[in-house]
């Protein structure tokens, strides 16, 4: 279940707390407790209160390296406004290529915002490997429509070469419970319910949240 949800919304409170200041380098994801729990942080002074869910593998680690080749659920939430912007985060290790990720939709084909993150070239002596971190936007109405999961594909257009997510409802569940949770506690004179389907809400403007793979 969702850890640090009866703290939650003291961080919207405690002035003296820590707090993770934007950065343009990936960070590291918190520490895990059993695979489960929703991660929580506040950016930008408070402004905005961020959540990172579980880290969970698309495919098997490459060349058996841990904290590689995994997808993690992460939203904003904008403690003026009550609103919240969600993204399904990717981190993809494969050889050859690169890839040019550029296109993401869902399992009806309705079109998704991609997000390119970052690429880091591994190595290139007998060939190249790479590591490519991307994101597509999930509408908020798209998130709650679909609690019992959500399978989004990426798209590199310059090979024909995709990848399908399926996020399993849990992680679905326990993200919006968060953010839920976080949301009720704002005053309510700032509060305000979800965005209406098909609102876009834009995440701060330089979030750290980029997603490290584990060391």
């Amino acid at each position: 279940m969702i850890r640090n949800l009866t703290a939650a919304a003291a961080l919207l409170t405690l002035g003296g707390c820590a707090m993770l200041a934007p950065a343009p380098t990936p960070l590291p994801l918190p520490p895990q407790k059993g695979g489960e729990g929703v991660e929580i942080t506040k950016q930008q002074n408070g402004r905005f209160v961020a959540f990172v869910s579980p880290r969970l593998q698309h495919t098997e680690p490459f060349l058996g390296v841990a904290g590689t080749n995994f997808f993690a659920l992460r939203s904003w939430l904008d403690t003026k406004t009550g609103q919240a912007a969600h993204q399904l985060y990717v981190a993809d290790s494969y050889y050859g290529g690169p890839y040019r990720w550029d296109g993401a939709h869902s399992s009806d084909n309705q079109p998704l915002r991609f997000v390119a993150v970052g690429r880091n070239e591994i190595i290139c002596e007998a060939g190249c490997s790479y590591f490519d971190e991307f994101a597509a936007v999930l509408p908020e109405d798209l998130l709650r429509s679909h609690q019992n999961g959500v399978a989004v594909t990426f798209t590199a257009n310059n090979n024909g070469k995709s990848l399908t997510i399926d996020v399993p409802g849990r992680l679905v569940v326990e993200e919006l419970a968060a953010v839920d949770t976080v949301r009720a506690a704002l005053p309510r004179a700032d509060a305000a319910p979800p965005p209406a389907a098909g609102a876009s809400v834009a995440p701060p403007a330089a979030p750290a949240t980029a997603i490290a793979p584990a060391r």
